[in-house]
């Protein structure tokens, strides 16, 4: 191609070619990334929430054992029968540990303490994951900005459009950096 005639036009153009090859490998890991970070969101997302019902099903457990504890207390106060009260009393304290049990239980992480502070996790892997995503995005949207302004600059021969999108590429690359080491930073 450099043996024919507009030489100088041909170097200028592979120079921009280049940036252009440059600026569409950033958008190609710029997507890769994105996805990467859309999958973990919804895997945070989707965690959380299974968390968050077990947790719920553990108040629910514990709202029911409370009030069977609570009925059969009165039961007991209600008998007469010294035995009968006996065996309600053994009841009772079975049902309040299994209560605490389902309050805390650190050996498992199954407890409502444990689970909550698990979903919350999630929810913060989910956030931070949705924050990268969306620097991701961004970092894509200005790519193809950049890519669209350097191929116009080879039909129009104007020089500030190459300028414009290898700036643009340099934004990029900068919210491609955020979204990977601090995605909490500026917005999310």
């Amino acid at each position: 191609m450099s043996g024919g005639h507009g030489g100088a036009v041909d170097g200028a153009n592979k120079k921009v070619a280049l940036l252009i090859a440059v600026l569409a490998l950033l958008l190609a890991f710029s997507e890769a990334g994105g996805k990467n970070a859309q999958n973990d969101m919804l895997s945070s997302n989707i965690e959380a929430s299974n968390l968050w019902a077990f947790f719920q099903a553990k108040t629910i457990r514990i709202t029911t054992l409370q009030t069977a504890i609570d009925q059969l207390e009165l039961d007991r106060d209600a008998s007469s029968d010294a035995s009968r009260k006996d065996a309600m009393g053994k009841r009772v304290e079975t049902w309040k540990a299994a209560v605490t049990r389902y309050n805390s239980e650190p050996d498992t992480q199954e407890g409502r303490k444990e689970l909550s502070a698990r979903a919350k996790k999630a929810e913060e892997q989910r956030d931070r994951s949705h924050a990268r995503d969306t620097k991701f995005e961004i970092a894509s949207g200005i790519l193809q900005v950049g890519i669209v302004l350097a191929s116009a600059s080879i039909i129009t021969g104007i020089g500030w459009l190459v300028a414009l999108a290898g700036g643009l590429g340099v934004v990029a690359f900068a919210m491609m950096s955020l979204a990977v080491f601090a995605p909490l930073a500026l917005f999310h």
